[in-house]
């Protein structure tokens, strides 16, 4: 059976409004970075090849965790159980220790994603509220089973080999992001559920009246998206060398942010990878170079936030034009 042919918004290959606004930012951020420090300290840190490649490595992390983001907003939806998919992921892997933690800690990624995606899909639920819910049940088991304390043991073999290791100077988290990001471009451009994806996102009704079934592909786009999260968790608990209470509660908001900088709507429908990767990097290194700054962290915050809305206003203005 041939699979119904649809419209769709995903773009072609262009380089779209989003993604020349992120890269003008992140020159505009390094020669402010750059700038500082050849003030400051008499050197370009900002341009040196350690230094990017150190972003790199910690921005790693907030990737992955915004590849599996993406799915869901393509929907019109959002998984605000990141933190603790993460985090629990983490915490029961170094618990469990060995090959059989990390498979428990990738099972539990499965088991969340399943949930959240029954739940938004088959019982209706908007997917804010199921997924706090979820958020805050896995908080309660964590501390249920742990005391309120981190677990003893380390990191596992594999996790410090994803998250802290390098060959040839290149961080395995990177190579790991990358591999992520093109198994998910590969699904988004070059499958039927990519399509769907689009297509639901854009209309529902539509793409449901069309033959799609739209419940498993929501069902799907969660799962991805609590996948992404654990490898994140796991990965990051790697390179701390151990998982500890809270670790994924700073991915939230910065991994939404990525997905909707790199031009993804939050509606749902439109958006391209690349963009994402853009806003992923982006992020980290406004978030260095206010660290550099040493700056308080209420000017921080109003930074980091006016940067946000101002791209998010240029796109509103650019979409209100176009249309």
């Amino acid at each position: 059976m041939s699979s119904p042919s649809m419209p769709s918004r995903r773009p072609g290959f262009r380089l779209d409004l989003p993604i020349v606004i992120g890269l003008v930012f992140i020159v505009l951020i390094l020669a402010v970075g750059t700038a500082y420090t050849l003030k400051t300290q008499g050197t370009a840190t900002f341009l040196s090849p350690n230094y990017l490649v150190l972003q790199l490595h910690s921005g790693a992390f907030l990737g992955i965790t915004a590849a599996g983001m993406m799915m869901v907003i393509l929907l019109g939806h959002i998984d605000l159980s990141v933190p603790w998919t993460m985090t629990s992921g983490a915490m029961i892997a170094t618990a469990i220790g060995g090959v059989m933690g990390d498979l428990a800690g990738l099972a539990l990624g499965l088991a969340v994603g399943l949930v959240n995606g029954f739940g938004v899909a088959f019982l209706r639920v908007p997917s804010m509220i199921f997924t706090l819910g979820m958020n805050t049940v896995l908080l309660g088991l964590m501390v249920m089973l742990t005391g309120g304390h981190a677990p003893q043991s380390a990191a596992t073999d594999v996790m410090v080999f994803l998250g802290a290791d390098r060959t040839l100077g290149v961080p395995h988290s990177v190579v790991l992001w990358a591999l992520v990001s093109a198994a998910l471009v590969f699904v988004l451009t070059r499958t039927a559920l990519g399509r769907y994806m689009y297509a639901i996102g854009n209309q529902e009704a539509a793409a449901y009246l069309s033959g799609v079934k739209t419940r498993l592909v929501i069902m799907a786009a969660f799962l991805m998206c609590s996948l992404c999260a654990v490898i994140a968790g796991m990965s990051l608990a790697g390179y701390s060398a151990r998982a500890f209470q809270a670790m994924g509660d700073q991915y939230l908001l910065p991994s939404i942010a990525a997905v909707v900088l790199g031009g993804t709507t939050i509606l749902g429908g439109q958006g391209r990878y690349s963009g994402t990767v853009i806003g992923v990097i982006l992020i980290v290194l406004l978030q260095s170079v206010l660290n550099v700054m040493q700056m308080e962290e209420a000017y921080r915050q109003i930074i980091y936030g006016t940067v946000i809305i101002t791209m998010l206003l240029i796109y509103a203005r650019q979409r209100s034009v176009a249309r």
